[in-house]
């Protein structure tokens, strides 16, 4: 009997846990079949609990109540609704609705008065579902009263108000009419932008970091518009921007800045691999600001095993401070590639100024004193070249790190004169252009052009900077660096006067941040303007999506010159 007893009561304690896990349902049927008229039932009676078949048929009365308002809120103001209880395991509410024939506008005015009336950006609703002859939905009438409220408090008719707000129903005649009148009073400015905080900066350029003036009419994107721009100057650590409606005066609206110094210098050291280069590692050095003036100054260098550079800068901000920079850089390379028996040992010095134009377009233009020495087989020399060059770059991408979308556009041209601090005549120029779209979120397309070319009197005092070489991880998988290159006599690689290579890839995502890959490859550098006999790459790989971009891994077969198989290694954007 006592064993029995504790067995009894064991089981007991086990029913009561089963029952309670045992949840009622609520199963609401629309005839003839309505999706949305469901799924708004559904949402408006929520859960139904673990209530027993006795408390459903109390439940059910309210239930219905508030199916009949999720029906007329979406324009059904005549259902017809039942409610029955279904006992079992699992008791079910069950609601039975037909809804009927639904209410259609008749008259709709929806209107916006005042000076907003005439300002382009400003939208009246105007969609399908608010015409005449339209079925009622409450939740598009209530978008309509928000989307204009919203588009008032983004351009500042803080005045503003509904003059008219009506929405009339009339069940029995099956119709309803929508009145909207918003006026929107004037519209407000923005006033002069006072900074506060203890910054070592002038007055004067953080008045440039503004992107409006004084009297410009209020728009909430201009005020996220100052607070990105001061925080992306690499000057502030803490940035608040207050632009409050409640401070202004004859309806303009003070903007007060609050910032917090960052700190002024900061280091790097980071470490990286790719088959082009092998190991290799960098570190800078960067003093945010100098003076009040905002000037800076650093450095950066990179050691491999082939490459070894250093490079200092100094700059000066000009206006708009933020997109345009007077440049004073300097660096000295050196570079060693055995496959091509190529020696080179590079001076740069000169000015660059940096802009950016109202096209969206980077320009940077440029003068550049460059010493250097080479050896290219058994050829070497001394080159010295006094070079103005200007760039154009345009970026089109939705995602800085791991793009969908987007294109970049690259050219570059210099030249150099003889005997205008030049040994020889040069006019060099490259173009880069690289694309990507997605389809059905996983399939990836990836396209790459690249184009080189020179003109000289004096190819032989070229050095092996500006000449042209193809092959490796950014150029022809398959090859390795800087192994596609016209040949001397003696089977040197020394460069050719013009160079094109291009890359078509296909991604398949098989994870969040896995893609396989699959690719062909074709370049070459070449010294004659004629068809060019093109090397080709095939080959397959895996994309890591890491917090700092790709990462890169190709399996590639070269197609040409018994290449064979190689290995390829590279991280980095895709655009």
């Amino acid at each position: 009997m006592k064993f029995s007893g504790r067995f009894t009561s064991g089981f007991l304690l086990l029913f009561t846990s089963c029952a309670a896990l045992a949840q009622s349902e609520l199963d609401v049927r629309v005839k003839p079949s309505n999706d949305e008229l469901k799924a708004n039932v559904e949402g408006y009676i929520g859960g139904v609990g673990d209530r027993d078949e006795e408390a459903l048929l109390r439940f059910s009365r309210g239930a219905e109540e508030q199916a009949r308002k999720a029906a007329q809120a979406l324009g059904y103001y005549q259902p017809q609704i039942s409610s029955e209880v279904k006992g079992g395991e699992k008791p079910r509410l069950v609601l039975n609705i037909d809804p009927g024939e639904p209410v259609h506008l008749r008259n709709v005015t929806i209107r916006v008065d005042g000076p907003a009336a005439s300002l382009k950006g400003f939208r009246v609703p105007k969609s399908d579902q608010l015409k005449s002859g339209a079925v009622l939905n409450h939740g598009h009438y209530e978008d309509a009263k928000r989307l204009i409220q919203n588009q008032a408090s983004r351009y500042g008719f803080f005045s503003g108000r509904f003059t008219r707000q009506k929405l009339a129903v009339d069940p029995q005649a099956g119709v309803a009419d929508i009145e909207l009148v918003y006026e929107s009073g004037p519209r407000y400015a923005l006033g002069k932008v006072s900074f506060a905080g203890d910054t070592p900066f002038d007055e004067d350029l953080l008045q440039r970091m503004v992107p409006f003036k004084a009297g410009t009419p209020y728009d909430s994107e201009l005020i996220a518009e100052l607070n990105q721009a001061l925080q992306s100057s690499g000057y502030f650590e803490g940035v608040r921007v207050d632009a409050a409606p409640t401070a202004a005066a004859a309806e303009v609206i003070p903007v007060a800045v609050q910032l917090e110094t960052r700190k002024p210098r900061t280091m790097g050291l980071g470490l990286g691999f790719s088959t082009d280069v092998g190991p290799r590692a960098k570190a800078n050095w960067t003093r945010h600001w100098v003076n009040a003036q905002g000037h800076s100054y650093g450095w950066e260098a990179e050691v491999s095993a082939p490459r070894q550079n250093v490079g200092l800068f100094y700059d000066i901000p000009l206006d708009p401070p933020l997109t345009d920079k007077l440049r004073f850089a300097g660096g000295y390379q050196n570079e060693e590639i055995a496959n091509t028996d190529t020696l080179s040992k590079l001076l740069t010095l000169g000015p660059e100024w940096h802009s950016k134009l109202p096209s969206g377009w980077q320009r940077v233009i440029s003068l550049k004193w460059q010493r250097e020495e080479y050896r290219l087989g058994d050829d070497s020399g001394l080159s010295t070249l006094l070079m103005p060059g200007v760039s154009y770059s345009y970026l089109r991408s939705d995602n800085r790190i791991d793009p969908h979308n987007g294109y970049r556009l690259q050219f570059d041209t210099k030249l150099a004169k003889e005997g205008l601090g030049s040994d020889t005549n040069l006019l060099y120029g490259t173009v880069l252009l690289k694309g990507l779209t997605t389809v059905w979120d996983n399939h990836r397309f990836l396209g790459r052009v690249q184009f080189g070319g020179s003109a000289t009197n004096g190819y032989k005092k070229v050095p092996p900077s500006l000449r042209f070489f193809a092959g490796g991880d950014q150029s022809v998988r398959g090859y390795d660096y800087q192994s596609l290159s016209p040949e001397n006599s003696d089977g040197d690689r020394i460069g050719g006067r013009y160079m094109v290579a291009g890359s078509v890839e296909y991604q398949y995502a098989i994870a969040e941040k896995w893609r396989l890959a699959t690719f062909v490859d074709q370049g070459n550098s070449f010294d004659k303007l004629e068809l060019p006999n093109l090397k080709t790459g095939v080959g397959v790989g895996v994309r890591w999506v890491s917090p700092v971009g790709p990462i890169r891994l190709d399996l590639a077969r070269a197609l040409d010159d018994d290449g064979g198989i190689r290995l390829h290694f590279s991280m980095g954007p895709e655009l």
